[in-house]
């Protein structure tokens, strides 16, 4: 069995087996091929990225390949662990498109990350993505190679995979297909990254993202309200010129016409009717407000920021709703959370009962849920 460049190893030496978890070949196989790299980076030493007088840390990255072959494989390992922590604040931007651009701007702009690579998946060179190669932003690195994203501490899904005359399902479904193909692997490279989606429909891609990933539900994150949340705080404090004592209220649910306001704390500082009113109107004044893609690269920028500068700012995102409002599937939903750098730290809880908001919350889980159990996964 031959060392294949890019299927087993990359042009830097990194090893990646992508069907290990369902490997049909003896042991043996495995271990062989193992030290056949291993013979092969002696030979040619491929961490060429390493300065020469980093010598321990060369010797320590070929001692964890070494381990692989003595049955001690475990990447999740304290040492490895500690390595990823080590590293600059990396970013990764999944997605060439408007978005994807808009994201890398806006990022880029805010000064986040030391280094901030955009993958572009699109054969050949589009707009965008032609201007970025012209102007070479600092720090920022284009590549479509997956393994460029290697210890990101934030990796952005903005693809989307949208065909016409096809069903909304089957739209969907190709959104999947083309997941199943990229957060394995983008999950495998940042293996403690925090897992952040902005492909639509959200919802669904944040649970297909959390399933496929496997990573632990605090981990995976969906945009979800958050730009509108920060919208309507706005216009209820700026526009409509309204005094709520610092009492902040929220977009939650499912993006599109069923989202809901919501005032967050658990004290009164005015009437539930003039809640009502001043929510209603500011929701109105909201609707005329369209998503363009440079708005959610700066709401995307805003989220980021908290993640890796561990704000523990409260945003209204896209989590694991289970649990929340009676619902019992797993479904994901926006939810006011407070964001660090372990993802969703904690989710708010609201004392006060509000059965419209209860209502509406389970009708958009169930219908979510019920296209959920369609999609093939």
């Amino acid at each position: 069995m031959g060392i294949s460049v890019g299927k087993h190893v990359d042009a830097q030496g990194r090893i990646y087996l992508p069907c290990l978890q369902n490997w049909s070949h003896p042991k043996s196989d495995i271990v062989g091929l193992v030290k056949e790299m291993i013979a092969k980076f002696q030979e040619e030493l491929p961490l060429y990225s390493v300065s020469s007088s980093d010598e321990a840390r060369q010797v320590d990255l070929l001692a964890y390949i070494a381990k692989i072959t003595e049955g001690v494989s475990d990447i999740n390992s304290k040492n490895w662990a500690n390595y990823e922590n080590k590293t600059i604040n990396k970013i990764t931007v999944v997605g060439g498109g408007e978005l994807g651009v808009a994201c890398t701007l806006a990022i880029s702009a805010k000064g986040i990350a030391d280094r901030l690579v955009l993958l572009d998946l699109s054969e050949g060179t589009k707009g965008g993505m032609m201007d970025l190669e012209i102007f070479n932003l600092p720090n920022v690195e284009i590549s479509k190679d997956l393994s460029a994203s290697a210890h990101s501490k934030v990796v952005i899904f903005t693809v989307n995979s949208l065909g016409s005359s096809q069903s909304y399902l089957d739209v969907v479904q190709r959104n999947v297909d083309l997941f199943r193909a990229l957060v394995p692997a983008l999950g495998h490279y940042s293996q403690h990254s925090i897992l952040l989606v902005a492909s639509q429909p959200v919802e669904i891609m944040t649970y297909v993202t959390w399933k496929l990933s496997t990573f632990p539900a605090n981990r995976v994150i969906g945009i979800g309200c958050n730009l509108d949340s920060q919208r309507l705080q706005y216009i209820i404090t700026n526009v409509l010129k309204a005094q709520t004592s610092g009492k902040e209220i929220w977009v939650i649910g499912e993006q599109g016409e069923d989202k809901v306001a919501k005032w967050g704390g658990q004290e009164e500082v005015m009437s539930h009717i003039s809640q009502e009113q001043l929510s209603s109107r500011a929701m109105e004044l909201l609707k005329v407000k369209g998503q363009r893609s440079w708005s959610v690269g700066l709401s995307v920028a805003d989220l980021v920021d908290s993640l890796v500068n561990d704000k523990k700012k409260v945003h209204s995102v896209s989590i694991l709703a289970k649990g929340y409002y009676n619902i019992n599937n797993e479904v994901f939903l926006s939810l006011p959370c407070i964001l660090g750098t372990n993802g969703v730290a904690e989710v708010l809880k609201h004392t006060m009962k509000d059965d419209r908001v209860t209502e509406k919350l389970q009708s958009s889980a169930s219908s979510i849920h019920g296209l959920q159990q369609q999609l093939k996964l």
